[in-house]
């Protein structure tokens, strides 16, 4: 045997320690498990993955301390400091491979993955907003697989434009001139501002400033499209003379951008639609409007409230509208523009136009969707964001007593009490920001004192191949059934959680460990504060032997510290890195 074939090996037995080297690359890849792992995943993969793993080694074991359990673990007589390299763990293909497959498994498996959102917000923003028809999904996987009539005219077999695969359906159900498509609404504000008002001036109401998501605001685009803005009124009222008395030579038009995401109640005032637009008329001007959250139907046949249509802000006297594709609509992310026929063709010859368009899939999913809207009585049927938003609180407490049972089995090591209890879910994504949906969810609360086992729990419903989002607020782990309708695979991931144990959780409400690697043992003491869940941490020499044993029944008044090595950077919450999942506070 060489050296090469081993793990350790001692050129000079009885003269010093041995040596520590890992197993050549080469040899790794001639074993059998790994041959199998090459068939699978590709020769490349399985290289890269190893020299991962030899270096993450290499790195290791240089820096572990040479201390009485090293030396007897290497079973070593002589304990002279002078070898750097000391003799350590074996590397053979038992304990290798399944490295290697769990390793390769993670870094080949998609970064876009399905979860099941259980947040009780039904567009959330962080979880894809609006999931499509099965219509839109057949058409979409069409356009992807087949070449397409997508800028081809079949009847002069010329040329085509894009818009018209989608133009003549967003005219008949908006009643619109004309209308045109990009990649989001607010790519759609950018275009309309930049081609109608470019160097000139857009007056809207002070009260309308809104930001949305990541920061995004009003005043930023209207920057970023070359357009100057003019605020009139005060933050809750606004009137018509304020419109007026801003007009000058160098207004380009007049916006009004629809509150969706917030909403200002008590002594206000805004100015109608159509006084808007009758003003801007009578100066001459175009009369823009923003929607957002875009419902093209009234949502008040299904019992839901009120959201302005397209249809609605057209007829009042708006000579452009524009609104999202993937909130209200239901369909995939896009921005339509619909209106006056002139506004249009203006906005389709900017050459911003061709670098916001949409794609033939997105184009494929958005016609299907539209088409739907052409058989109102079916709707609620077939397209998804309305058939979760209308669902019956009924129904969804006939799931959750179903699910209860199987949901306390899988947590039955778990010190925690599962409950059904209705809750109210919302829209999302800027709709209809202060209406909320009765609804009923799983509900589980720690046992004891408020502790940290919700958030360790969170983490492992994360965990689970197709990851459980819920969300936590008044002390409680909650999961809103209301867009639960894969009742199957959701108990096939309860099933995976029974075998996931509540390691580590104390009853104070800390992890015991943060997430760190297993052998980390030194370096530095987190302190987690038992009330605020906050936390700093600083550097030691301190190991976990020196620090004193914490009962499992233990309550904490103050806090409790934890000794470990390694990364972690800035405040370590309750949970430890990673704890609070998208678009939720806990």
């Amino acid at each position: 045997m060489t050296p090469r074939d081993r793990t350790s090996v001692n050129p000079h037995p009885g003269q010093g320690p041995a040596i520590w080297r890992p197993p050549s690359v080469d040899l790794i890849l001639r074993w059998p498990g790994v041959q199998s792992l090459i068939a699978a995943h590709g020769r490349e993969s399985v290289v890269t993955t190893v020299r991962e793993l030899l270096a993450e080694a290499r790195a290791k074991w240089a820096r572990k301390p040479v201390t009485e359990a090293t030396l007897d673990e290497a079973n070593l007589a002589d304990k002279s400091l002078d070898e750097p390299s000391l003799a350590r763990e074996p590397m053979d293909e038992a304990s290798l491979v399944p490295q290697l497959a769990a390793r390769l498994t993670a870094r080949l498996a998609p970064r876009l993955r399905p979860v099941f959102n259980l947040t009780g917000t039904v567009l959330h923003t962080n979880l894809g907003r609006a999931p499509l028809p099965e219509e839109a999904i057949q058409a979409l996987v069409t356009a992807a697989r087949e070449a397409c009539a997508l800028e081809y005219d079949l009847d002069s077999g010329g040329r085509g434009d894009r818009d018209d695969l989608v133009a003549d359906l967003l005219r008949e159900l908006t009643g619109a001139e004309a209308a045109t498509v990009v990649n989001n609404n607010a790519a759609g504000v950018f275009l309309l501002l930049n081609s109608l008002a470019r160097k000139k001036q857009v007056i809207v109401s002070r009260g309308e400033l809104v930001e949305i998501g990541g920061a995004f605001r009003i005043p930023d685009i209207m920057r970023s499209a070359g357009a100057r803005l003019v605020e009139v009124g005060t933050t809750n009222r606004t009137h018509r003379r304020d419109f007026a008395a801003a007009i000058g030579p160098r207004t380009a038009l007049l916006m009004k951008v629809h509150a969706s995401n917030y909403a200002i109640q008590g002594f206000t005032q805004a100015v109608p639609e159509a006084e808007l637009a009758n003003l801007a008329h009578e100066r001459g001007l175009p009369f823009v409007v923003d929607l957002g959250s875009g419902a093209l139907a009234n949502l008040e046949r299904w019992g839901l409230p009120h959201e302005p249509t397209p249809r609605e802000t057209l007829a009042a006297g708006a000579d452009l509208v524009a609104f999202s594709g993937d909130k209200l609509l239901g369909g995939p992310q896009a921005g339509l523009l619909v209106g006056r026929k002139d506004l249009i063709a203006a906005i389709k010859l900017n050459p911003l136009k061709r670098a916001l368009r949409l794609g033939k899939i997105s184009l494929a999913a958005l016609e299907a969707v539209l088409r739907l809207y052409r058989d109102p009585d079916r709707l609620a049927e077939r397209l998804t964001t309305l058939r979760l938003l209308s669902r019956p609180q009924e129904d969804i407490a006939a799931l959750a007593t179903r699910l209860l049972p199987a949901l306390r089995q899988a947590l039955a090591n778990w010190p925690v009490v599962v409950s059904a209890e209705p809750v109210l879910s919302q829209i999302g994504s800027g709709s209809l920001p202060v209406d909320r949906l009765p609804s009923q969810a799983l509900v589980i609360r720690p046992q004891g004192t408020r502790a940290g086992v919700l958030h360790a729990l969170q983490a492992a419903l994360r965990g689970l191949p197709r990851p459980i989002i819920g969300r936590i607020a008044e002390d409680a782990l909650r999961l809103d059934l209301r867009c639960l309708e894969d009742e199957a695979g959701f108990r096939e991931q309860l099933r995976l959680l029974v075998g996931i144990q509540p390691a580590g959780v104390v009853a104070a409400g800390v992890p015991a460990k943060p997430a760190l690697g297993e052998d980390d043992a030194r370096g530095l003491v987190v302190t987690v504060d038992a009330e605020s869940g906050e936390g700093s941490h600083h550097t030691t020499s301190a190991t976990l032997a020196e620090s004193p044993p914490v009962a499992a029944d233990a309550q904490f008044a103050g806090t409790v510290q934890l000794v470990t090595e390694g990364g972690a950077t800035g405040p370590i919450s309750r949970g430890g890195p990673g704890a609070a999942e998208p678009g939720a506070r806990p």
